[in-house]
């Protein structure tokens, strides 16, 4: 298989090997844990950062349960509606041009750093060639972001990571305040708030600073959820 060493160069080009190596349309990497909780490190176009903030968002799809198992999700026709896996994602991405998706997790020994969400503006499975392709690329990937994170003492010791690092911490720093407010698990707190955020048809993003600026509370001693609804 001719793939260099090192071939994930800069942040800017970490989604670059796959759309040269495989036959697909977009891709995104996703960093979970550790100095950048759960954020999106990198994506090719509007589409593979759209498909990895609805799973985020919902909770749902197949990043996660490649994140949980460790393995590759290959799902050949997104599109399909026979499948009533993830029903909330699949109605998300309904008539998108995300008609076949591939995650492979990004994983160091023991750690798991993250996932690649790869997609494909047409259906069908990659091969076998091209599944050993991805996992070897998705292997560079992990080792490359392992290095960012290590050298990482701070945002400020890398003005490039820092977007990546500080997107979603609100939604983070909101989650810990539900942690306290409603003796949730952490978890659970996240559940809550992508719970609240669906059923009033804002973004989680919307509901993480309600919380921070006190317009939401999750206090079960005041009744659960409570606060005007997000515009």
């Amino acid at each position: 298989m001719d793939i260099a060493p090192d071939m994930v160069a800069d942040d800017q080009n970490v989604c670059t090997p796959y759309l040269e190596m495989l036959p697909i349309t977009g891709a995104a990497v996703s960093i979970f844990g550790g100095a950048a909780a759960e954020t999106l490190f990198s994506a090719s176009d509007e589409l593979a950062a759209r498909l990895d903030e609805l799973q985020f968002n919902l909770g749902e799809g197949p990043r996660w349960r490649a994140h949980k198992t460790r393995l590759p999700v290959l799902v050949p026709d997104a599109q399909s509606t026979a499948d009533h896996e993830w029903p909330m994602f699949r109605q998300a991405i309904a008539g998108t041009d995300a008609a076949a998706l591939f995650v492979f997790p990004l994983t160091v020994g023991a750690m798991d750093l993250g996932v690649v969400e790869l997609y494909h503006a047409v259906s069908g499975n990659l091969t076998r060639s091209d599944q050993s392709k991805a996992a070897v690329l998705a292997g560079e990937t992990s080792w490359y972001l392992l290095r960012k994170i290590l050298s990482l003492s701070s945002p400020d010791t890398d003005p490039a990571l820092e977007p990546a690092l500080t997107s979603r911490r609100e939604i983070h720093q909101a989650t810990g305040m539900v942690l306290a407010q409603s003796g949730a698990t952490a978890a659970e707190s996240l559940l809550l708030l992508r719970a609240y955020a669906f059923a009033n048809d804002v973004t989680l993003g919307e509901t993480a600073a309600a919380v921070l600026e006190r317009k939401l509370s999750f206090d079960t001693d005041k009744g659960g959820a409570r606060g005007a609804a997000l515009q």
